[in-house]
């Protein structure tokens, strides 16, 4: 009797412990995404902005502006970011591969599976800019404009 009392703790500590272990990163790279698509989802941009790598000459404000105008977001929980897969880490630099969850645009596709590059630098791991663009639907280029010169004749 007193052992079945002990195998019923021990399985019920284990239950209780599964799904937090579950939900839990593995690694430093993909603890940093994790929490770069937690800015983004929570709508942090001036946040996220900084923990970007490759923001090239696009300014905090830009970025903020561009990211205010995108209707899709991180999903939340464990459909944030499933499959996630170290495919090679070197000292600087580490490309991964994952599938991010979306939710809140209803002509984009609900999640997108593919290959991102994270610079080590300043002491953490980050993702390209270039990367949320590319998720969010936003563009890293300038739009150009669309008016043609009209030239009159004498």
């Amino acid at each position: 009797m007193h052992n079945i009392r002990a195998i019923m703790v021990c399985l019920l500590l284990i239950l209780s412990v599964m799904p937090v272990l579950a939900g839990t990163p593995s690694s430093p790279i993909e603890l940093a995404m994790s929490e770069t698509l937690d800015l983004w989802r929570d709508g942090h941009y001036e946040q996220l902005f900084e923990q970007l790598s490759h923001r090239g000459k696009t300014t905090r404000e830009q970025f903020v502006t561009k990211m205010h105008d995108t209707t899709v977001r991180p999903a939340c929980c464990w459909q944030k970011m499933e499959n996630f897969k170290v495919m090679s880490e070197k000292r600087t630099t580490a490309t991964v591969y994952a599938k991010i969850g979306f939710e809140g645009a209803p002509n984009m596709n609900d999640s997108s599976t593919r290959e991102f590059k994270l610079n080590f630098e300043g002491g953490r791991w980050r993702m390209q800019l270039n990367d949320l663009y590319s998720l969010s639907g936003a563009s890293g280029k300038k739009k150009r404009s669309s008016h043609k010169k009209t030239v009159y004749y004498r």
